[in-house]
């Protein structure tokens, strides 16, 4: 039997090579395409995809090893798994490096895309590599470009004028959390706010729906569901027109609409607020230069909601007076302010200082004052002020006229009861609406690398959709990148072709779709990836979705997971897909972290250029180099920037896959972060080597084991058994709350117990049948238990124990219940009602038996100080108490 040490390079490659050549993780559609995925139940375990950059990182090891450890134990229990990958192959980095370096982005990804595959084999996950799709392939993006055509004739895309931030430079559209401090996050350039044509996915028509059915995600993060709420921002108010002085208004404009939620503030009035692009600003802006300028400035500024809420809040009076609609002689100054958006709302706020703390900062700068309309219980209204925080809590109302007394809810319903029975110009001054933060999704992108928008654009018949027949619209090759702007624009060819309708010359769409588009249905795709008529199979789709665990990092918590519901509702509306909610489980890991180094010049150090030194408490770094003092930082988010990475293939090389595999299960719990340290490192490979002396020491064992179960089992082989299936029913559980680094913790337990079980017998006679067999019993579990994790120790070890099938296709052990069931009990002990001891008892002792144990406790001894208790209850399996 060998008992060498485990040669994990040799093993590893020789058992990935062996799971490939059988292909026993490819889970074949029903050749009927009826439906049903075969007679097992289906389970659907989906990692998100990553982007090909080249290599992959730690976070790519953690990430699908949780889901390879899924996907293992469901297949194991009977569940057909479909567990796929691919790429999400799109967007701007290809580019970069195709100016950069001089490579076609086509042939820097695909080169990516293997590097990281071979990677990923190494790694020994149980994926179905038949099912493998890239994003940038034609076969997937044609039937992108075929949905977006279903959803163009359902009314779920349009194109229309929107202001855009524009990078001079590199000639492409940012997002607001691209632009820094007024700048282009990448060329540094000063961003343009421009007017351009867009098509938009209408994500907004189904903003209610994807409020309310967060709510029937129940294995979601609590987390994640408040985020994508608070992302589509339902929000309950009243849209008041306020009137504007004619003599005040630019152009003698009537009035300004403004959307509030705190209609009861009214009262509390100090001044109005438009965005800077507001049709008003503009109005003003061209008889005010330096109101002009103003705006120009704020729209230097970053534009992100992040940005927004830390500026300095800064504004410029317009010189217009808006009338207040309970108060016609109160006029309140109309400023151009730098955090009012025209994504929200109207474009327009009335500010209220003394109850929200924007509009307080506000007043405060500018001296505009404020009166406080709503007083916190327990306040004298005629003393209360406000200075320098808001009051945003409830109360009663005050210096509001007829408001005054009124709860927040009775005063908002009268404010609006009264305006909306107003009326100017033949409508309402008021009228109750629900607005919604969430804005419809712009896809537009202004580069080369991504999904051809299938649109044509003829003078005379407008815009055209390519046919179908046509698709998919590819991308040219013969492009370059040797000068900013989008290669498809500047193309000599590929953008001009015939009108479909009417036979002119007419352009081809240049913009290219957003990369979350592609990322937004791949999952159903993973279905049926050789289907080439369609984007989906219906049955088929129909049978696996929705995803039953997705598992992936909590920065894709909001744009990535909304996107994807939006877009498997749209396919539903056009057909493709039978359900709404594309993923019934969702888990978001944590990040992997190491401590960081620097070298007295401020460069930083990668680990593997570090050595570092313990002194007692005291740790030291030095660069192995040169020796010259490191210092030691934070530990921190592992990054290229940071250099504090370390190389999956370098662990790989050195340890083995299963022991980064079991180190990124076992040293944290799996939705927080896990500290990358060589000394956790070092001791998974000590486990994993453990475990394999312990295996082949139990196989030596096993061989003197008959192949029937005894009829009987002596003390030793009962005690070892019931470790084994309490641990067996313990592992089983915490896999399914995804507790990974739980189960890790009782191989442990169950690694001792059978080698202490082994290390009790002294003598040759006491290793009888019975307890070669309950070896042999432990020895498979924990195998089994541990093959999820270490899936090529798993074979190697089950191999050695003599058996002639794969462990990854062995069925999971049954959990024995009545092995389950403990022959002692332990209660606790209160001495007149407060608990002083416990104490242990067989599960069948009566109650004198249980007294007399109980009144021997030292505790009870000492409470009682001789004399007799009054009384002794007993309540039979929870608890006892002493009436001293």
């Amino acid at each position: 039997m060998a008992t060498d040490r485990y040669n994990a390079a040799e093993a590893e490659a020789r058992w990935q090579k062996i799971w490939d050549e059988r292909g026993i993780f490819a889970t074949p559609n029903p050749p009927a395409r009826k439906g049903a995925p075969g007679d097992k139940p289906k389970y659907y375990v989906l990692e998100m995809f990553p982007y090909p950059s080249g290599r992959i990182h730690m976070g790519h090891v953690r990430n699908y090893t949780m889901g390879d450890v899924v996907a293992r134990v469901k297949r194991a229990m009977g569940f057909a798994v479909l567990h796929p990958m691919g790429w999400d192959a799109f967007g701007m980095p290809a580019e970069n490096a195709a100016i950069e370096r001089k490579v076609h982005p086509k042939a820097w990804t695909y080169q990516n895309i293997a590097a990281m595959k071979a990677q990923l084999k190494s790694m020994g996950l149980s994926l179905d590599w038949s099912r493998e799709i890239a994003t940038c392939d034609p076969a997937y993006y044609q039937h992108q470009q075929k949905m977006f055509l279903d959803f163009l004739r359902a009314g779920l895309v349009e194109r229309r004028q929107s202001k855009v931030n524009w990078d001079p430079v590199d000639q492409t559209v940012l997002a607001n959390e691209q632009v820094i401090d007024g700048r282009g996050w990448r060329s540094g350039a000063l961003v343009e706010q421009r007017e351009l044509t867009q098509w938009f996915f209408k994500i907004t028509a189904f903003a209610q729906e994807l409020l309310d059915a967060l709510d029937t995600l129940d294995r979601w993060p609590e987390k994640v569901r408040l985020m994508q709420k608070n992302w589509i921002g339902r929000s309950e108010g009243l849209l008041v027109r306020f009137a504007l002085d004619p003599a005040t208004a630019p152009n003698r404009e009537s009035e300004l609409e403004v959307f509030t939620t705190r209609p009861d503030t009214l009262f509390g009035a100090k001044f109005m607020a438009i965005a800077p692009d507001h049709a008003l600003a503009a109005a003003a802006a061209k008889k005010n230069p330096e109101l002009a300028a103003f705006i120009e400035e704020c729209r230097r500024r970053g534009t992100s909601q992040a940005e927004i809420d830390t500026a300095e809040k800064m504004g410029f009076d317009t010189g217009i007076r808006a009338l207040h609609p309970f108060d016609p002689n109160w006029k309140l100054p109309v400023y151009v302010a730098n955090f009012i958006l025209m994504e929200y709302g109207t474009g327009a706020i009335f500010g209220c200082p003394a109850h929200d703390q924007r509009d307080l900062d506000f007043v405060n700068k500018y001296g505009l004052g404020n009166t406080p309309v709503v007083c916190p219980p327990g306040q004298d209204p005629n003393t209360f002020v406000i200075t320098d925080i808001a009051y945003d809590g409830d109360g009663r109302m005050i210096n509001s006229r007829f408001l005054d007394g009124m709860s927040i809810e009775q005063a908002k319903e009268e404010v609006a009861r009264r305006l909306e029975r107003e009326t100017r110009g033949n409508r309402p001054v008021a009228q109750r609406q629900v607005n919604y933060r969430l804005r419809d999704w712009g896809i537009s992108r202004q580069r080369y690398w991504g999904c051809p928008i299938p649109i044509i654009h003829c003078t005379a018949c407008g815009v055209v959709p390519v046919p179908e027949e046509d698709l998919p619209v590819t991308l040219p090759e013969d492009v370059t990148f040797d000068r900013p702007g989008n290669p498809l624009d500047r193309h000599p060819t590929w953008k001009h072709v015939k009108c479909p309708q009417c036979g002119a010359p007419a352009t081809r769409e240049t913009d290219t779709m957003d990369t979350f588009v592609d990322s937004s249905w791949y999952f159903e795709r993973f279905t049926d990836p050789w289907i080439a008529t369609a984007p989906t199979d219906r049955p088929i789709v129909d049978a696996w979705m929705p995803v039953d665990q997705y598992i992936g990092g909590i920065e894709h918590a909001i744009l990535h997971l909304l996107y994807s519901r939006f877009f498997t509702r749209a396919m539903k509306a056009t057909g493709h897909v039978g359900l709404d909610e594309p993923f019934a489980g969702l888990f978001t890991q944590g990040m992997v972290v190491h401590e960081t180094y620097r070298t007295a010049n401020g460069e930083w150090a990668a680990p593997a250029e570090v050595k570092v030194e313990t002194d007692g408490d005291s740790r030291r770094a030095t660069l192995i180099a040169s020796g010259e003092p490191v210092e030691i930082g934070p530990i921190e988010k592992m990054s290229k920037s940071r250099r504090n990475t370390v190389d999956p293939d370098e662990i790989i090389e050195t340890y083995g896959a299963d022991v980064a595999r079991l180190f990124m299960l076992s040293d944290s719990p799996p939705e927080r972060d896990v500290e990358w340290t060589e000394r956790g490192v070092q001791g998974a490979s000590r486990f994993v080597q453990r475990l394999w002396r312990q295996i082949n020491q139990a196989a030596v064992i096993s061989e003197s084991a008959a192949a029937a179960r005894p009829s009987d089992f002596g003390a030793a082989a009962w005690k070892l058994r019931k470790a084994t299936h309490r641990l067996l029913a313990k592992v089983s559980d915490e896999i399914e709350k995804l507790h990974f680094n739980v189960a890790v913790a009782c191989i442990y337990e169950l690694c001792s117990a059978l080698g202490e079980a082994i290390g009790d017998i002294d003598a040759p006679e006491q290793m009888t049948p019975d307890f070669a067999w309950a070896v042999r019993e432990t020895a498979d579990i924990l195998v089994q238990l541990f093959h999820p994790m270490m899936p090529h120790l798993a074979e190697e070890c089950w191999a050695a124990l003599g058996h002639p099938a794969l462990v990854a296709q062995a069925p999971w052990p049954e959990i024995e219940r009545d092995l389950l069931i403990e022959d002692t009990l332990t209660l606790p002990v209160q001495i007149n009602g407060k608990k002083r001891a416990d104490v242990t008892v067989a599960r069948d002792a009566q109650k004198a038996e249980i007294e007399s144990a109980v009144l021997a406790l030292d505790a009870v001894r000492k409470a009682l100080d001789g004399k007799p208790p009054k009384k002794v209850i007993i309540v039979p399996q929870r608890i006892v108490n002493v009436v001293a």
